[in-house]
């Protein structure tokens, strides 16, 4: 079932990037192409059920988590950037409340933390690992 659900929320959070036009530049195709590389490495998870898939999914989860980190301080500093270019002035909660809410969603990145997470659950204790010990 945990499975399931990360597969839902990496086929759903894809497309809703595909949707809104998240491919202008490196930048932004990291999210993407980190949910489709989760996708291939569950397709050979799926026909090779050896140790080497889930480690390979492992690295994947962690470098959601890591994108999911990083993009969460760049969607803050944009949506930052541009509050303080409309008002110099502005600082402290007003600022904060104005980054959180700004043009880049300043918290969707966590949805690849979420991933990440969920990816790694599904692997914690899994018989693939265990028959390798």
């Amino acid at each position: 079932m945990v499975l399931a659900i990360f597969l839902l929320g990496v086929l759903g959070t894809g497309l809703e990037l595909l949707f809104l036009g998240h491919t202008l530049g490196f930048s932004q195709l990291i999210p993407v192409v980190l949910l489709t590389m989760s996708l291939l490495v569950l397709g050979w998870h799926g026909l090779d059920r050896k140790s080497a898939s889930i480690r390979t999914f492992q690295i994947t989860m962690t470098l959601l988590l890591l994108a999911g980190i990083v993009g969460t301080g760049l969607h803050y500093r944009a949506n930052e950037e541009f509050e303080l270019e409309g008002d110099p002035e502005l600082s402290g909660m007003a600022l904060l409340s104005k980054v959180m809410t700004g043009p880049a969603p300043a918290l969707a990145p966590g949805a690849m933390i979420q991933l990440g997470l969920l990816g790694l659950v599904y692997t914690f204790r899994h018989p693939a690992l265990e028959k390798q010990a």
